[in-house]
């Protein structure tokens, strides 16, 4: 496994400010989204194509699902916060939304 380092600072900064639809988790060293789908269905594909990708970069993201809402937090545990390898992810789960039609 290819560890990465912990992201602080000003590259935390820029890293985050790219990532519009992303915030950070209040008390943890992590970053969150809430998406919004039109129904179960569509939710519940977006996670499916989400977690074969999160599987290729052998990185899952803690998410809670609920009808069409889907919460997902993503950070390093091996580096105790967000590292680059979240900032992938969260791009690839930006693009999937966009994909999926993500209504939010």
């Amino acid at each position: 496994m290819v560890t990465t380092a912990r992201l602080e600072g000003a590259a935390r900064e820029k890293a985050l400010n790219a990532l519009s639809a992303w915030q950070n988790v209040q008390g943890r060293d992590a970053i969150e989204r809430h998406l919004r789908f039109n129904d179960f269905s569509a939710a519940f594909a977006f996670m499916t194509r989400v977690a074969f990708v999160a599987e290729t970069m052998n990185h899952h993201p803690e998410w809670f699902n609920v009808w069409s809402k889907v919460h997902i937090i993503l950070t390093s545990h091996d580096v105790n916060g967000v590292s680059s390898r979240d900032i992938d992810l969260a791009r690839e789960i930006d693009r999937l939304a966009n994909a999926c039609g993500a209504l939010s």
